[in-house]
């Protein structure tokens, strides 16, 4: 793995790194664009609706030979219920996934593949979406 890199997008410090030529960025740095304290908070609650788990599901199939693609059924069938709740380490878990990666430790939080990671900023927010998009594109081909 390469070195933790830095772009600022609406403001916003954004960490992001390079693995095997994949680009992973903060969904911590992103979820603090909504509620700088409670990022945990917002990626949870993302992560409990049964749109996000599809979609995640979907990205590990196209990417992942060793998804668990059982207990991803059983997290989709519970996704969405008032009492389902789900961590980014449950999920890895869970189900092998790829697509999401979880760091404790002073430069620790929550990862995602560049895919996922603006499907999540599209979730947190129209205008962030439009950021990433457009400039951290620009940023991370240049890196």
């Amino acid at each position: 793995m390469t070195k933790n890199k830095k772009i600022i997008v609406n403001g916003i410090d954004v960490v992001f790194y390079k693995e095997n030529k994949e680009d992973f960025i903060s969904l911590t740095d992103i979820a603090r664009y909504r509620d700088n304290e409670r990022s945990d908070y917002i990626l949870q609650n993302w992560l409990r609706n049964r749109s996000t788990i599809e979609f995640i599901g979907l990205w590990e199939r196209f990417n992942n030979p060793l998804f668990n693609s059982i207990e991803f059924d059983g997290i989709k069938n519970m996704s969405g219920s008032n009492s389902f709740s789900l961590t980014p380490k449950r999920w890895i878990e869970a189900t092998k996934a790829i697509g999401i990666v979880s760091k404790t430790g002073r430069y620790g939080g929550t990862f995602a593949h560049k895919d996922i990671a603006f499907e999540f900023a599209s979730w947190l927010s129209a205008e962030f979406k439009f950021y990433p998009l457009s400039e951290v594109s620009l940023l991370l081909n240049s890196s």
